[in-house]
């Protein structure tokens, strides 16, 4: 006893080091293109407000317009339930969390858009909106009044627009630099993106305003905007989108799926573009193949049925965007686009039964991994993995609670990191 035992083997230590040498850049390839999860808060989704629409109550006036919608056509947990089919079993706290969401923090994520939603403008008129833009930011993260995420999206690289676009994100930048620094939670999007390219453009850009301001380098990330068919596949027949991750130099945070501009580059007519149509499937599919493991996340599109009128017609719209959200999320496209202020209620709902509902089977499944009790699911460390990925991701956005986790896991968030491959908890 206490004595290893002697095992016969037949291959010389040289030829394993000699593996591991020929697999050292393989290694090295590997850690640099796959680092995981970058273990930061992942928005639900993303606001899009026009430039010259973005005032300093915006965040609040979405909330209270999105609470307004939600007490005029779904006032309670049992009416909320009705329209969307919500289970009995989640409906008051669904209808009770959406609420105390929509009071709290009802944008998680603004981007003040300078490009379709904008539109072209005099160069003076787009130069005092990207300013104003930056001051507005500033002064929201001043005075704790901003998104945990807040930016711009410029126009994109393509020959007619890209000095305007380098113009405002330049001054935007600049003015956020003047009133005290580039916050943390600074999201930059490059949409319409058809050759990588203009991903590397892009990066040569922020890299030049870093050094002229002395940031470190790689401070600046940005969104890559899926929007485009040359984007998913090129000229050559090759798939695409995984060398923008690559031309973004480890800046890329995520990549967005622009549904009408996509669709309607593959010839979808109007009335059936839509996140659900196959055409999206397939490009949200390439995407999530070429971005899995690089750390750069997913965002899905929008609908563009908007829920205003009379009931019946928010009633439809509500059920048609619910719907959407919901099959997002069961695709592991964990945030979205809105448009409209009464998308919030649909949106928050979706998201807070797709956690709740499954918070108890994956906190049980969890607690028997990490007690290696069994049970009727054997897991792997992979599927471990992933049951911690949406316990954080439904405390990141409101949907359960650091003690019901607690209680129902025995484990701390610290211990889900862990679980999860996420560095320790960093907040946005």
């Amino acid at each position: 006893m206490g004595q290893q035992e002697t095992v016969a083997t037949s291959l010389a230590d040289t030829v394993r080091e000699g593996i591991g040498a020929a697999l050292a850049q393989v290694d090295a390839d590997l850690a640099r293109r796959y680092p995981g999860d970058p273990g930061t808060r992942q928005p639900v989704h993303t606001v899009y407000v026009p430039g010259d629409a973005f005032a300093a109550d915006t965040l609040r006036s979405w909330g209270d317009q999105a609470l307004a919608a939600l007490d005029a056509h779904a006032p309670d947990a049992g009416a909320l339930a009705a329209v969307l089919g919500l289970p009995d079993a989640l409906a008051d706290e669904v209808h009770d969390r959406v609420r105390a969401k929509l009071v709290r923090e009802p944008v998680e994520d603004l981007r003040i858009d300078f490009e379709d939603g904008y539109g072209p403008r005099p160069d003076a008129e787009e130069d005092a909106a990207a300013a104003r833009a930056a001051a507005l930011v500033a002064a929201a993260y001043r005075g704790g009044t901003a998104a945990p995420y807040m930016g711009i999206r410029m126009k994109c690289m393509e020959a007619a627009v890209r000095d305007r676009g380098i113009r405002t994100l330049d001054i935007f930048l600049t003015g956020l630099m003047e009133a005290g620094g580039l916050p943390d939670g600074l999201v930059l999007t490059l949409p319409k993106v058809t050759y990588a390219e203009q991903v590397t453009a892009m990066v040569r850009l922020l890299e030049a305003f870093e050094q002229a301001h002395g940031l470190e380098s790689g401070r600046i990330g940005f969104e890559i905007q899926i929007e485009t068919t040359q984007s998913i596949l090129g000229a050559d027949g090759r798939a695409t989108v995984a060398r923008m991750i690559e031309a973004a130099d480890g800046r890329a945070t995520s990549l967005h799926y622009g549904t009408f501009d996509y669709s309607a580059s593959c010839g979808v007519s109007a009335a059936h573009q839509s996140l659900d149509h196959p055409v999206a499937d397939h490009a949200k599919a390439v995407m999530q193949v070429a971005a899995a493991g690089t750390g750069v996340r997913l965002s899905d599109g929008s609908t563009n049925v908007l829920p205003v009128g009379p009931a019946d017609r928010v009633h439809a719209a509500w059920r048609l965007h619910h719907g959407l959200v919901s099959r997002s999320l069961a695709r592991a496209y964990y945030q979205g686009w809105d448009m409209h202020p009464a998308h919030l209620p649909t949106r928050y709902a979706a998201v807070y039964a797709f956690y709740r509902g499954g918070l108890e089977q994956a906190a049980a499944r969890l607690a028997a991994y990490v007690a290696k009790a069994g049970g009727d699911v054997m897991d792997e460390p992979a599927t471990a993995k992933a049951l911690s990925g949406y316990l954080l991701r439904g405390l990141d956005c409101g949907a359960v609670d650091t003690d019901e986790v607690a209680r129902l896991t025995g484990l701390t968030r610290a211990d889900l990191d862990a679980l999860a491959g996420r560095p320790a908890a960093t907040g946005v």
